[in-house]
This record gives structure tokens, C-alpha cells and sequence, in this order.
């Protein structure tokens, strides 16, 4: 096994959160705890949600007022995300703002 990184969300609803990201980047749910904790990954590239818990350290944008982290999202075909992005330096790059305020940067590095 390669080593990876995997962020993990903080939001307000697991279960909402699981549903948009199905629906926005065709993300597939690995497992599911209940809805307060999931694993999924999108196009094999994993990431966590969490119900928002303060008293472990997990605070959803909305209680900070601000993204709490940014995530670049790489994929083969950008333009196919439903947000299309625009060519920036030497990347194909666009931003979603999802629901639950984390910030996504979809792009693809150009050749």
C-alpha cells in the first residue's frame, strides 16, 4: 500500500454532506458510521467526513467563520466538475465553495 493523505470535513450533517458530494464530484461512500463519520473517495482518492465534535477539535467552517481548509482536487477532466474552471499559470483551475464552507480547487496541472 502507497501512503496517501486524506483530509477529513467537518459538517454540520454527515448525511446531507454525503449526498452533495455523490452528486457534485461522483464521490463514492466507502463506509459509514452511523452518519456522524464516513470515509469516501472520489476516483480512488479518499477523504473523510465528521459531524461537527468541538470537544475532539472538530469545527465546521461555519463555527470558525472561514474555511478551515483548502483542498485541490486533481482530476484527468476538470471541465467535466460542475464548476468549470479557467486556465491559470501552467493549471486548469476553478473553486467551488461547497455547503458546508470548505473550499474545493478542482483543476488539472497543464503539460
Amino acid at each position: 500500500m502507497r501512503t496517501r493523505i486524506a483530509p477529513m470535513l467537518a459538517v454540520s450533517d454527515a448525511k446531507a454532506a454525503m449526498e452533495f458530494y455523490k452528486a457534485a464530484f461522483r464521490a463514492r461512500v466507502l463506509w459509514d458510521l452511523d452518519g456522524a463519520v464516513a470515509g469516501l473517495e472520489i476516483d480512488g482518492a479518499p477523504f473523510f467526513l465528521a459531524e461537527e465534535a468541538p470537544k475532539y477539535g472538530t469545527r465546521e467552517p461555519a463555527s470558525e467563520g472561514f474555511t478551515t481548509v483548502r483542498i485541490e482536487l486533481l482530476v484527468d477532466d476538470p471541465v467535466a466538475v460542475p464548476k468549470g474552471p479557467q486556465p491559470i499559470r501552467r493549471m486548469l483551475q476553478g473553486a467551488v465553495l461547497d455547503p458546508f464552507g470548505h473550499l474545493w480547487l478542482i483543476g488539472k496541472i497543464l503539460e
